[in-house]
């Protein structure tokens, strides 16, 4: 360990990690307990289309990224709400688009290069310490937005109907999680892919909810989970020259199988 901490890029990759590891586990158990499991992907998709649309236009792909991820959330939450629509349906359709819609930008515009391809598998290990403190500022930003009113969004998780009749303001709350889980999806792409980040935010999360536990120590639960497969990920990566991202979330898969196992014998 000590080794590996003494190269600066995998001081700047634990940074990352940990930090994506807190947000995207936290932001997940909210996802997962509204059934939004398949918003992770497919914000991810809508992300690579805004990594796509920059790296031709000339901007910077991070904010790109963000943009379009916040504006499919946005139309994702309204198809939702407006029209009745089954959320896995609606989630299903722009992930379909956004990635189709991507792959037919890159292949007009020629810029599957190396860029366009860590966004889609992750490349924690090129992380820079600009990238961290973005990461960083921005996700303890949206955080913070989701602790502040986490009693509410897990009323409306719990019973939308019943947290509309108490006066809960459901429609901006809802547009309000999918808005920060957008920019934390549009966040985290850089640093495990696109391909990843929908598993890194709802593995550890069902994982903590098999030990039934309630809600705030699934939470904490939840965390552990991520920060230690993030730790464990990225040590197996170094040692072993494997990808990082894909690494870490199969650790997170291990760890959700043993506690299939663990709570099948209570």
């Amino acid at each position: 360990m000590t080794e590996m901490l003494s190269y600066d890029f995998m001081q700047r990759a634990f940074l990352a990690g940990i930090i994506i590891a807190i947000l995207a586990s936290i932001s997940g158990t909210f996802v997962v307990l509204k059934r939004y499991s398949l918003i992770g992907e497919t914000l991810a998709h809508s992300s690579l289309l805004g990594v796509a649309v920059g790296l031709i236009a000339g901007y910077n792909p991070l904010w790109a990224a963000v943009v379009f991820a916040v504006v499919s959330a946005w139309i994702i939450e309204y198809l939702r709400s407006a029209f009745s629509l089954y959320s896995d349906a609606v989630l299903s359709i722009l992930l379909s688009g956004s990635l189709a819609a991507a792959v037919i930008i890159v292949s007009l515009g020629g810029a599957f290069n190396n860029s366009l391809f860590s966004y889609l598998f992750g490349s924690i290990l090129s992380v820079t310490y600009e990238d961290v403190v973005t990461i960083a500022i921005f996700g303890t930003l949206a955080l913070g937005t989701l602790l502040f009113f986490s009693k509410e969004l897990y009323f409306i998780a719990y019973d939308e109907e019943v947290a509309k009749v108490s006066g809960i303001k459901v429609k901006f709350l809802n547009f309000l999680l999918v808005s920060v889980v957008a920019i934390i999806i549009a966040l985290s792409i850089r640093v495990v892919g696109s391909l990843l980040i929908g598993a890194l935010m709802v593995i550890p999360t069902v994982s903590a909810l098999q030990f039934r536990v309630g809600f705030l120590k699934s939470v904490v639960i939840s965390l552990s989970i991520a920060l230690f497969s993030v730790i464990l990920g990225m040590t197996l990566s170094f040692h072993f020259s494997l990808p990082s991202g894909a690494t870490i979330v199969l650790c997170v898969l291990g760890i959700f199988i043993l506690s299939l196992i663990i709570n099948n014998r209570k």
